[in-house]
């Protein structure tokens, strides 16, 4: 697949199932978007459109200054 190349139709169908199985089985967006010489935003986009449910960020999470936490 050719890097920027618009996608549309069946390859967009194809493409997005195989998008979906592997974020669905644990591949990160970016990971997804590496692999398939993507953007980021292409593979959100993708998985947006496919109803996919995202995670979270994960990661440490940032308090406010001066908060507390138990």
């Amino acid at each position: 697949m050719d890097k920027g190349k618009r996608i549309t139709g069946e390859a967009r169908e194809k493409i997005a199932a195989q998008i979906k199985t592997a974020y669905e089985n644990g591949a990160s967006i970016r990971a997804i978007a590496q692999d398939k010489k993507r953007s980021y935003g292409f593979v959100h986009r993708i998985l947006t459109e496919a109803d996919v449910t995202l995670r979270g960020r994960g990661g440490a999470t940032r308090s406010k200054p001066g908060s507390v936490t138990s």
